[in-house]
């Protein structure tokens, strides 16, 4: 059962979301909150799976809170779902720690749908939030120089493996896994996984 925390400071949005997901199969809204700084206690002592996270609230906004629920805990997976799809909201938000990012004007299936991706470990992102993420790391030079496995590794990260799978896939330890993405991320420019997996994507490595 993934324990979904919601986070909307509209009554209306934030109700008929609890009423939605509230009828889906594996999933248990545990907690519905209208600002940034109840969601960050709610995050706390309620240990969701994921968190529905809005971002335009008064006081403390959707990525301050992302970024302070990610700092106190990194087991709750943040996904955005707002009406904004400007750039520089898509990238902030990514950079805090969402996981994913929905729009509002998403249908209750691909809603229900980014959610039970980002339980996994997935990332579920709305194409305006693809297209930020390529646009942002367009333009910053030629392909950069990586080694074989780290090739292998971002290969395995963009189809969506877990660092565990990876390490048994290329029979290695999963430290060294890590070892590898780090340096990947910095030889690339990626500041998380999803950046990464996105490049990976792009320059055709999977």
């Amino acid at each position: 059962m993934t324990r979904i925390l919601i986070v909307d400071d509209h009554a209306v949005v934030r109700q008929g979301l609890v009423e939605l997901l509230g009828g889906v199969e594996d999933l248990d809204v545990v907690g519905a909150v209208a600002g940034g700084e109840e969601a960050i206690e709610a995050a706390r002592t309620l240990r969701p799976d994921v968190v529905l996270m809005d971002l335009e609230m008064d006081g403390t906004d959707g990525v301050q809170a992302t970024q302070r629920i990610k700092d106190v805990d990194p087991h709750p997976q943040v996904v955005v779902l707002t009406s904004f799809s400007d750039q520089s909201r898509i990238l902030a938000a990514l950079d805090a720690g969402a996981r994913g990012y929905l729009l509002k004007d998403a249908t209750p299936d691909e809603l229900v749908e980014g959610i039970q991706s980002a339980a996994k470990g997935d990332a579920p992102l709305a194409q305006p939030a693809i297209n930020a993420i390529v646009a942002a790391r367009a333009g910053e030079g030629g392909l950069p120089e990586l080694s074989e496995r780290e090739r292998d590794v971002l290969a395995l990260l963009a189809d969506g493996q877990s660092n565990k799978a990876i390490a048994r896939r290329l029979d290695i330890a999963e430290k060294t896994v890590k070892a590898h993405l780090t340096s990947a991320f910095r030889r690339i420019g990626a500041t998380n996984r999803v950046e990464a997996a996105l490049w990976a994507k792009q320059h055709r490595l999977t």
